[in-house]
């Protein structure tokens, strides 16, 4: 399998399945000397993970990661004070799976015969074979994701260090749009939903507030502290306070469900979405990334565009289209009204609009880089439908599925935000690189 590394100079690679032993993220480029901690990671990993509310799958993984390299246990000379601070080495990210019952496997075993629509488990079996990780999708599983969102949280630490913030929200749900917002208001409503999950999550609270899991116990020590975490599921997500949606609006200002940042938006389209759900069929919208800070000039010409490369998020699971700027829209401009004119003020270059999205010729301009990706449903449903026997290619009929997610934008947005951080990480190093080469250049 090769399809799983991503990266020339912050490099990534991902492994693992939705129900082998858990999945890992393997981290290269990372400075030394950053201070990291699970509970940071956790905090971008609890925003994906399924059954925090009723737009997303019933299944309960806890989603828990383990750095298991790439920091000191302990000071490298006694006063040194850099204990949990990386060291340079690749740093590797455990995350296990802990709701993983046979009675799951076993729905799997039972239906693996019969490939579900909009899934990858037709074409991976004509790739791989009978040994085609088919339990839970394996690696097509959505599981996967957890990797890109731990991964993508260093990116987007190291990024903030430099003087760039990247955030993303929902645009679009079941047919109704969110207006647009100033970008800087929109990060800060995120920033606050963030906070009301965190505050609202019941591992959050009793792993790491509690400290059950610190930095400062060996692997071995994690690992017997999580086999009791799996023993324990349903009685903590027992102690999960219950979404008041008036309680949350009034301390946090946000949605309680949606990362939306027009709050009436967000009530629509919360209810358009039940409304389909009722039908046992599933919705799908637009996620929007924004990206603020970045210098002009960032980016490559010709077959490395910086637009270009962030649509390798294509490669989220569930994700059919990326768009920069104004996007599909601009065949229906001209180049009067598709051009971005700019004006010189107070010795600043400023833009009329932003059609590009902060990208021409595949180099940043300075403004807000802004990519929108589009989400299909859930393929998952609770309907019946026709499919074939993989083995026989005899025509049958696939049950309805109830074990699902209603939708995936709500937890696609955390993923696209931490994806993006990879690839203009990976982007400023380079950057960075070339413009302090460039300076000592000899005429």
């Amino acid at each position: 399998m090769f399809g799983c590394h991503l990266g020339n100079l912050f490099q990534v690679t991902v492994s693992g399945g939705s129900y082998q032993e858990g999945l890992t993220a393997t981290i290269q480029g990372a400075p030394p000397g950053m201070s990291l901690s699970e509970q940071e990671i956790y905090a971008d990993l609890l925003l994906r993970k399924p059954g925090a509310d009723e737009l997303s799958s019933p299944r309960k993984e806890p989603d828990l990661p383990v750095i298991f390299t790439g920091v000191n246990p302990d000071e490298t000379i006694e006063g040194a004070a850099n204990r949990n601070l990386t060291n340079g080495t690749p740093i590797s990210i455990l995350i296990p799976n802990l709701d993983r019952h046979f009675i799951h496997v076993k729905q799997y075993q039972d239906t693996n015969r019969t490939p579900r629509p909009g899934h990858a488990s037709y074409a991976s079996f004509v790739k791989y074979g009978p040994n085609d990780d088919a339990v839970g999708a394996g690696i097509f599983s959505g599981r996967y994701t957890s990797t890109i969102v731990a991964a993508g949280y260093i990116a987007k630490k190291i990024l903030r260090d430099n003087g760039i913030c990247v955030f993303s929200t929902i645009k679009e749900l079941a047919g109704v749009k969110s207006p647009d917002v100033p970008h800087e208001k929109a990060l800060a409503l995120s920033d606050e939903y963030k906070r009301m999950r965190r505050d609202y999550d019941p591992f959050y609270q009793e792993i790491y507030v509690k400290k059950r899991v610190t930095m400062e116990m060996r692997f071995l020590e994690k690992m017997s502290v999580f086999a009791q975490i799996e023993n324990e599921i349903d009685d903590i997500r027992a102690k999960a306070p219950v979404y008041d949606a008036q309680e949350i609006l009034e301390k946090y200002g946000v949605h309680h469900v949606l990362n939306c940042p027009d709050f009436e938006a967000a009530e629509e389209m919360l209810a358009a979405a039940n409304r389909i759900t009722a039908t046992g069929d599933s919705s799908g919208g637009v996620v929007e990334v924004v990206a603020l800070g970045v210098p002009a000039g960032l980016g490559e010409p010709v077959f490395k565009k910086l637009d270009a490369e962030l649509g390798r998020m294509l490669g989220i699971g569930a994700v059919k289209g990326v768009e920069i700027g104004a996007g599909f829209a601009v065949k229906n401009m001209t180049g009067f009204e598709s051009n971005d004119q700019m004006r010189s003020e107070n010795g600043k270059v400023v833009f009329e609009s932003n059609n590009a999205g902060g990208i021409t010729g595949g180099l940043a301009t300075g403004q807000p880089i802004v990519a929108r990706l589009a989400v299909k449903p859930t393929p998952t449903i609770d309907k019946r439908q026709t499919t074939i026997d993989k083995y026989t290619l005899e025509t049958t009929e696939l049950a309805a599925i109830t074990r699902r997610d209603p939708t995936i934008v709500g937890r696609i947005w955390p993923i696209a935000e931490n994806y993006a951080a990879l690839v203009l990480l990976d982007n400023l190093i380079a950057h960075l690189g070339y413009q302090a080469m460039s300076k000592n250049v000899r005429r």
